[in-house]
């Protein structure tokens, strides 16, 4: 992963690229650009942009500047031009699948992005509770009650209020958050330098904190927090090329694992057999969880990937890459992927499978999320179209809501999305 911060990420329009600038522009048309409101269900059916966007009142049109967009985003590669290779290899499908019904938009939340290349920042612990990254703090959302509340500010200094062996007693001050991971009650946060602090929450205070490493660069790229025999594991990832799994009962470290590039993303298998390994190489890896051996390359990929994930079947798993796509693969097979699934505008960089294994959900760095109907072996997709940054998506366990983060200047916000099913008359009364 790239020791860089946001500068490489394109923001969605400026106020100042849509209507002239704030010293040239009718004052009234500046100010309805910044006043955006949080948009419902019934405001978009009744012709409402999802996200209060103005466009009647703006100097382009919403189809215009997504054509702009599609031409103007810039996809960050590590391996030049490898999004431009991949065209004949994907697989062919169609838009037009309907699974997840538009919601709400709100416009309190602000999600926000540290590292341009890491987007693991948005989880949902059920249908109406969200957690998410905003600035220097983890705040929660309930769309039940709309109500916001932070639940650990980061740049304050943090001291565990628990004894467990291997804990920094000191803690930490201005922890820079490069991820999250929130299962259950447990929150765990990963930073820049390496620093690892977990909270439950439903206790107060923190209840661990450690630094990985101390080597310069060690930022922590992704966290999994899983189920296992014996209660909550969680597995880091971190630029120090090296994959740690912790225990959560008294949080002491049970496997580091070393590999040969950074590595930026990891997912454990449902029978905790097998886990996915990607990171700064063309290939991942499939290792035994037991102790990290290699069982199987991943070939087929043309950038470093920053995504994975297992399909609840635990035969099939898929992997997110900066070439663009994301590849599907079966452990019957792993000459080659059973699917190869082309983004629109730019690097693969949060996929989800459903819990019922009907869905696949792949986030592209901006303006788009796609849900790939699994029954149709990934030949129909629902696209979500919108503008922004994406600083994360999360499907609730139950597979009811999916929550979809934007980082932006102007229209930064959280989009709810609610599985479709024969009584959507009932989100009239939401």
């Amino acid at each position: 992963m790239s020791y860089e911060g946001v500068d490489q990420m394109d923001y969605m329009v400026d106020e100042g690229d849509v209507v002239d600038s704030a010293d040239e522009a009718n004052l009234d048309e500046y100010d309805l650009l910044m006043q955006v409101t949080d948009t419902s269900a019934s405001q978009a059916r009744k012709g409402k942009d999802i996200q209060g966007i103005p466009w009647d009142r703006l100097h382009i049109t919403r189809q215009s500047y997504r054509l702009t967009r599609l031409e103007q985003y810039t996809n960050y590669e590590n391996i030049p031009s490898s999004g431009e290779a991949v065209d004949k290899e994907c697989k062919p499908t169609k838009k037009g699948g309907m699974y997840y019904d538009f919601i709400y938009n709100t416009r309190l939340v602000k999600p926000t992005i540290l590292h341009f290349q890491l987007r693991n920042l948005v989880w949902a612990t059920s249908k109406h509770d969200v957690y998410f990254v905003s600035n220097y703090s983890v705040m929660h959302w309930s769309s039940l009650s709309q109500n916001l509340t932070e639940v650990l500010n980061f740049s304050d200094h943090i001291v565990p209020t628990e004894r467990n062996p291997g804990t920094l007693t000191e803690g930490f001050t201005r922890t820079q958050l490069s991820t999250v991971a929130v299962k259950d009650r447990l929150l765990v946060g990963g930073g820049f330098h390496g620093e690892i602090i977990c909270k439950y929450l439903d206790k107060p205070g923190v209840s661990f904190c450690t630094r990985t490493t101390h080597r310069e660069n060690a930022i922590t790229n992704a966290i999994e927090i899983f189920e296992s025999s014996s209660g909550l594991h969680f597995m880091t990832s971190n630029n120090d090329s090296g994959v740690r799994e912790y225990e959560t009962e008294r949080f002491q470290l049970l496997n580091h694992f070393r590999f040969p590039w950074p590595v930026n993303h990891t997912s454990m298998s449902p029978d905790r057999k097998l886990m996915t390994v990607v990171g700064d190489d063309l290939d991942g890896l499939l290792v035994d969880a037991r102790n990290g051996k290699t069982v199987s390359s991943i070939v087929g990929h043309l950038d470093y990937s920053f995504a994975s994930t297992w399909h609840p079947d635990g035969r099939i798993f898929a992997t997110g890459n900066q070439d663009k796509t994301c590849r599907v693969w079966d452990l019957r097979n792993m000459s080659a992927p059973t699917a190869t699934l082309k983004a629109n505008i730019g690097a693969v960089r949060s996929i989800r499978f459903s819990g019922d294994g009907q869905f696949l959900v792949v986030a592209e760095p901006a303006d788009f999320v796609h849900v790939y109907s699994t029954r149709d072996n990934y030949e129909t997709r629902q696209e979500l179209d919108f503008f922004g940054e994406i600083s994360g998506v999360s499907l609730s366990p139950d597979d009811e809501s999916i929550y979809i983060g934007i980082w932006d200047r102007t229209y930064a916000s959280l989009l709810q999305y609610n599985r479709r099913h024969t009584y959507e008359y009932l989100d009239s009364l939401i």
